[in-house]
């Protein structure tokens, strides 16, 4: 009896130091990638699971939330051959943690060099105007490239952001020129167009006033008096020679020149 409680005594001190070596705890989001003499197994977690110590089993835990990954500044040169500086945000998640570590040495490590490489051959096949305006359509692009190239590792890329676009000093003057310039073209079609209504309107007013001569004379007294509160204002106003014809023929016929025979 007493060897037997000895060895009770053995085993079960050898399970108290080898428990902590055994035990192991994966988070609801995480999920153990284990090598049992360098071979891969069944994944482990989350919750509580156990593994053989001394090297026997080797373990990787892998997050399986979405990862925000930031793309440094890339010097591009566009399409049209401006030199532009663009940072970008890749938001990926890892589907498969068995390939994302069999498959590829550092996979986020990876996953940021394809970024890099991609942005910079995408944005060179993009003019300025389109790097500037139609973002949402590159961003779009940039995200079915790298999930292509990632996806053998059992990664997911979910969205890829351009975050800013910082351009050169000379660059940002000229398209300041560009858009002052294209204000004031709006402008002067806007003050054009404003004439052109004002001809026609009046236009269409003279063919009104020309069937109805009174309508004429109407307007002159209506002009008058809009300009009759100003007491200080000089009026001019024409008045049409019909009016008073018949006060100058009587005073021009009286001195009329005398014929030859001085009749």
């Amino acid at each position: 009896m007493l060897i037997v409680a000895y060895v009770v005594a053995a085993v079960l001190l050898l399970a108290i130091v080898l428990a902590p070596m055994s035990l192991r705890i994966a988070r609801e989001y995480e999920r153990g990638v284990v090598f049992r003499l360098g071979r891969l197994i069944q994944l482990k977690g989350p919750g509580l699971f156990f593994i053989f110590p001394f090297g026997i089993d080797r373990l990787i835990k892998v997050d399986l939330r979405v990862i925000t990954l930031e793309v440094p500044p890339q010097e591009v040169i566009t399409l049209d051959n401006v030199t532009v500086k663009v940072n970008a945000v890749i938001f990926f998640q890892v589907l498969d943690p068995r390939a994302a570590i069999t498959r590829v040495a550092n996979y986020q490590n990876s996953t940021s060099q394809i970024a890099q490489t991609t942005l910079r051959s995408i944005l060179g096949q993009s003019s300025l105007d389109e790097l500037l305006a139609q973002r949402e359509k590159i961003n779009q692009e940039l995200q079915k490239i790298i999930d292509q190239q990632t996806e053998p590792w059992g990664i997911k890329v979910s969205t890829v952001e351009i975050k800013d676009v910082e351009l050169p000093a000379s660059m940002q003057r000229a398209l300041a020129r560009q858009a002052e310039a294209e204000r004031e073209k709006r402008a002067k079609i806007i003050a054009a167009e404003g004439e052109f209504q004002a001809a026609q309107t009046l236009t269409n007013a003279a063919q009104v006033m020309s069937a109805q001569p009174a309508a004429l004379a109407l307007r002159y007294m209506q002009t008058l008096l809009d300009m009759g509160p100003e007491k200080n204002s000089l009026i001019v106003f024409p008045i049409p020679l019909e009016l008073i014809r018949p006060l100058i023929a009587p005073a021009s016929g009286g001195d009329s020149p005398r014929k030859p025979d001085g009749s």
